[in-house]
């Protein structure tokens, strides 16, 4: 009988040796005569155990790690026989970290194989497209605007909206792009996803497709995820040769067909009029709006623009219905969210749960504090942009909203822990010197802003007149904030200000309380 088992091709699992660990098992078992199939997977986004080895048994998967290549000869004859070995974590479903998660978008991720159709559509993979077939496109409309689905790429825009707009636009062509430019620190969801259940996204973006009447969509994702771009080619690939992709899409009069394009890394093409200036050959600048990408987008036709993991919740809402997913939540922010946990941080990786988790219970409990042990300090949510949240607002729900009224962002959902040892002074001088490196440079309060935000925050951390140049970094955030063309520079004054409302004594001298203005918002 062939033992069967699945370890990871996920970049962050090859990181830490998966590859070798898979060749490891393929030469044990060749020595031993042992006929043995190695499934190569997703990851389940348990990191800190990774590479994990699952087993397939009577009881369900087994999960074994982290696991070395030196692990592997004794670990073989364990898996051949009783099953017992010290890096034996029991049934995979029932690890009470994965166990507690909400899995609507990530429940085949780690599952099955991203490279294969049938393993797909084994899983319930293509349901929702066959539902989508049978709709008009009002029906489908519908269903998106109901289960209220936001974007998750991070301005949280009712996905809805954006469809109906595109849907109702009249032009000869239209199209769908992905926004896979994934580039906030302490975040992995988009390339988990593409890599572990690259049907999800493709099933999404064509059904948006056929709901708005393109025929054409393209992906963009950065060069740093050379992974993703080869699961996607990959799986679009199979998609066409299986008819669920270019002409007659599942026997139906629908066309529609995928391609990738890799961007060169730039932070600013996450912003949806850079990405386009991108796809269409240009250097990554921000477009002034109106027009709005909806009404002249991607080569001057409306276009829908949503994130990778906003497109993968779509297939759940038409094989399940608006409100099944509508059901998890909060408040205005419906269905899950990804959550990436990153940073020092002891058990990292990606917990998908429904809106209103707080984010004490995210950092101390799901993530078990900090990695070296020491007191947790801040905690920056919604990556490099995102405001930096000390442990006195941990009660703050996991919900759009609620992170809105305490000066914060979601944005992608990554979340990055410090511990106490962090210079928050230091961290504030790293948004401006962020902003200044990625800015695409047509606004001037983003360009020159964030240039001076960085000298001025070297004079503070140097001693030169702190409160003085304090109240210039308060104006420079507050240009910034109001004055710049696109997120970046309007938001890089939101880890800046929390640094200095929150951890005000990291900036030197006897400065007192923060300013009311600060103040005012809590």
């Amino acid at each position: 009988m062939t033992m069967r088992i699945f370890i990871p091709r996920d970049a962050g699992a090859v990181a830490v040796g998966a590859d070798d660990v898979a060749l490891a098992f393929e030469q044990a078992a060749a020595a031993r005569g042992m006929p043995l199939e190695i499934v190569r997977t997703g990851s389940r986004g348990l990191y800190w155990l990774e590479p994990m080895v699952e087993l397939a048994t009577a009881q369900g998967r087994v999960a074994f790690g982290p696991v070395t290549p030196a692990d592997v000869p004794p670990l073989l004859d364990a898996m051949a026989g009783s099953g017992q070995h010290a890096l034996r974590l029991g049934v995979t479903d029932e690890i009470p970290w994965l166990k507690r998660q909400t899995r609507l978008t990530f429940v085949r991720c780690g599952v099955l194989d991203p490279r294969s159709v049938d393993d797909y559509r084994a899983h319930g993979g293509y349901k929702g497209l066959e539902r989508a077939l049978t709709l008009t496109s009002d029906q489908i409309l519908a269903d998106v605007t109901t289960s209220g689905l936001r974007g998750r790429g991070g301005a949280g825009f009712p996905t809805g909206i954006k469809w109906k707009t595109v849907a109702q636009a009249s032009a000869d062509r239209k199209y769908i792009v992905c926004n896979a430019d994934e580039g906030d620190s302490g975040t992995f969801a988009d390339r988990m996803i593409m890599e572990g259940d690259p049907f999800v996204v493709i099933e999404g973006m064509t059904i948006a497709g056929i709901t708005v009447g393109a025929t054409k969509g393209y992906i963009y994702i950065r060069s740093e995820y050379p992974h993703a771009v080869e699961a996607m080619n990959a799986a679009i690939v199979a998609a066409r040769r299986a008819g669920l992709l270019g002409k007659r899409i599942g026997g139906s009069a629908h066309e529609f067909d995928l391609e990738v394009r890799v961007g060169a890394g730039a932070y600013v093409c996450g912003e949806e009029t850079s990405l386009l200036e991108s796809l269409e050959g240009r250097r990554g600048i921000v477009r002034a709006k109106p027009p709005l990408p909806a009404h002249k987008g991607l080569f001057g036709r409306p276009s829908v623009i949503n994130n990778v993991l906003s497109f993968a919740a779509i297939p759940f809402i038409l094989d399940n219905g608006a409100k099944a997913y509508a059901d998890f939540g909060m408040g205005r922010s419906r269905g899950t969210m990804p959550i990436q946990l990153a940073g020092n941080i002891r058990y990292g990786g990606l917990f998908e749960t429904a809106f209103g988790v707080t984010l004490g219970e995210l950092v101390d409990e799901i993530g078990g504090g900090t990695f070296t042990g020491r007191e947790v300090r801040a905690v920056q949510v919604g990556g490099p942009l995102g405001a930096y949240f000390p442990r006195a607002l941990f009660d703050t729900p996991f919900d759009y909203e609620a992170f809105a009224a305490r000066d914060g962002l979601i944005g992608h959902g990554g979340i990055v822990v410090f511990d106490d040892s962090v210079d928050m002074a230091k961290q504030a001088r790293f948004a401006m010197e962020f902003c200044a490196v990625e800015s695409c440079g047509k606004c001037t309060p983003c360009r020159i802003g964030s240039t001076r935000g960085v000298e001025t925050i070297n004079k503070i951390i140097n001693g030169e007149r702190v409160a003085e140049n304090l109240a210039v970094v308060e104006d420079l955030c507050n240009t910034m904030k109001f004055g710049s063309l696109c997120a970046l520079g309007g938001f890089t004054p939101y880890p800046v200000m929390s640094a200095l409302k929150h951890f005000r004594e990291d900036f030197g001298g006897d400065l007192g309380p923060a300013p009311a203005r600060l103040q005012a918002a809590e």
